[in-house]
């Protein structure tokens, strides 16, 4: 299974990260571009003096509350579906009594 992985280049905040992975190629340049437009992002809103490290923290906070959010919004939509399927089954069950 280790020889189906392969080697990818990747940029992220100003240095090179070899990522070994069985995923796509342009996947993983895609996720790499991304946490890189994070980083970038809050190297703009804090002081310029903070390190990559703090930086890189920061921002895998705000990508965590993003995948939070929109797991909350899924089990949410979930449940609001759940709750019209269950008020139409009751619909019909009253119509074919």
């Amino acid at each position: 299974m280790e020889s189906n992985k392969k080697l990818v280049n990747v940029r992220i905040f100003g240095q090179e990260y070899p990522i070994r992975a069985s995923s796509n190629e342009d996947y993983i340049k895609e996720v790499a571009a991304y946490v890189d437009r994070k980083m970038h992002e809050v190297q703009r809103s804090v002081p310029s003096s903070m390190n990559a490290s703090k930086i890189a923290i920061l921002a895998a906070m705000n990508i965590s509350d993003e995948l939070f959010g929109a797991r909350r919004g899924e089990y949410s939509f979930k449940g609001e579906v759940e709750s019209k399927v269950k008020s139409l089954i009751e619909r019909i069950e009253e119509i074919t009594d």
